[in-house]
């Protein structure tokens, strides 16, 4: 049996509420129970997002991807006042893509056996796998964008980035992607966002959001005795359109939920915007990647100021446990 479809019947969707904003807990849990209407195969993607196997459903509701999808984004409307972008593709890889593609409000439709030329002219850091680190090792051989990835030999993709990488890389970039949409699967990312209550000009106070974020997440995951590998900011910003959202990603430099690591590259991100004086008015952050913290290992430090924090941290988490989330913050937020 083959492992990819020859006609789109997987959904990745976004939500977003009418008027920005992301769902909250409870309207996120009714967006996945109206997918499970439509099919019981639904893998949750917290705070926005969700996969969907509809292939059952396309024969079921004699539709296709984009018929099904549209049906779908009308009783999100309509129910839970979300508008959703809709990704539809053959596998969960190229349906993400898709979805990231998407304005809200509409579907991108990968054509079955179309994944190697809807992915040619994205740069080689949108593939999935490809990290900062691997995107600027690909770049210095003039491996820049995912056409490029897919057309150079396998042989030179393992010599450059390992036997098991290389061949996961050259598979990726012609749209093959062996993953499987896996109900009740564990969280793969956590997230979290704050908004502005108008255009927000200072980027001092989008830094004391980002610090907010990043104390939020990091408090969240280590309660949960978990750690992520890499950090995504999204900044939401007035343009000629009405509004725009920016995202970017970058992988830590191992995987850790300490809120001064998460916050300092949290910042680096921000900062590689470039916004400036743009108007920001709403930032989130969503560490990616999450895996048990025992099944990784930390490189121990000779900074006894790193160590010092750590024990702080430490401390605080347990004091907000018995006093609650306001108990114990950094001075900057406090302010």
């Amino acid at each position: 049996m083959s492992d990819t479809y020859e006609e789109p019947g997987i959904l990745y969707l976004r939500f977003r509420k009418v008027g920005g904003g992301l769902p909250d807990s409870a309207g996120y849990a009714g967006l996945l129970a109206l997918l499970g209407a439509f099919t019981p195969v639904v893998e949750a993607a917290p705070p926005d997002g969700a996969l969907a196997d509809v292939r059952g459903a396309l024969r079921y509701f004699g539709r296709d991807a984009a018929g099904l999808a549209a049906v779908i984004r009308v009783r999100a409307l309509a129910l839970h006042g979300v508008d959703c972008a809709i990704g539809a593709a053959e596998n969960p890889m190229l349906a993400r893509m898709a979805a990231r593609r998407a304005a809200p409000g509409m579907t991108s439709v990968v054509p079955g056996g179309g994944g190697a030329a809807f992915l040619a002219t994205e740069p080689a850091v949108a593939l999935d796998g490809v990290g900062a680190a691997t995107a600027r090792t690909l770049c210095g051989y003039g491996l820049d964008s995912v056409g490029r990835i897919a057309a150079a030999p396998l042989a030179t993709l393992q010599r450059i980035t390992g036997v098991r990488t290389g061949r996961e890389l050259w598979e990726r970039a012609r749209g093959i992607d062996r993953t499987k949409v896996v109900p009740n699967a564990a969280a793969r990312s956590v997230a979290a966002e704050r908004s502005f209550p108008r255009d927000e000009l200072d980027p001092e106070r989008q830094h004391r959001a980002l610090m907010s974020l990043a104390e939020e997440l990091g408090a969240r995951m280590r309660g949960d005795g978990q750690v992520c590998r890499a950090l995504a900011v999204s900044v939401r910003y007035a343009d000629r359109t009405g509004y725009s959202t920016l995202t970017r990603s970058r992988t830590l430099r191992e995987p850790t939920a300490h809120s001064a690591e998460l916050t300092g590259l949290a910042y680096r991100i921000h900062d590689s915007f470039g916004l400036q004086r743009a108007r920001v008015r709403g930032i989130g952050l969503r560490a990616e990647g999450l895996t048990d913290r025992e099944r990784v290992a930390h490189q121990l430090s000779l900074d006894p100021v790193d160590e010092r924090a750590r024990r702080i941290e430490a401390v605080a988490d347990r004091l907000r446990a018995r006093f609650g989330p306001q108990a114990v913050m950094p001075g900057r937020l406090a302010a």
